[in-house]
């Protein structure tokens, strides 16, 4: 399969081992970003190429894993760098109705 992705097509040898790289960041395989990075320098790529290539792939994964949290309803910037809201959660207000001895943490303990 390997032979099949990185031989032939339209991009050269040197990108697709530095497309590579930034995957591997990505995935969290520093096996691969080794091993790819070790071709991508075998194949014509700077130290400077692939250092770009890693900083790529670190915006990436930092953009999407504060844009996930939009999952839950509101994304993550918002709830840490926003105005505060007026409006108490749901949660809270039923917390707020219970005595003072049945309130714990959010696991109920």
């Amino acid at each position: 399969m390997r032979d099949s992705i990185f031989e032939g097509g339209e991009l050269d040898r040197k990108t697709r081992e530095l497309i590579a790289i930034a995957s591997s960041v990505l995935m969290r395989c520093q096996f691969c970003v080794d091993v790819h990075s070790r071709r991508a320098v075998a194949h014509g790529a700077s130290k400077k190429e692939i250092a770009e290539a890693i900083a790529v792939a670190m915006f990436i994964a930092g953009g999407s894993q504060l844009g996930w949290t939009n999952v839950y309803g509101e994304n993550v910037y918002d709830l840490v760098f926003g105005e505060k809201k007026s409006e108490v959660p749901e949660k809270e207000k039923k917390e707020e109705q219970k005595p003072e001895t049945e309130k714990g943490c959010c696991c109920g303990n």
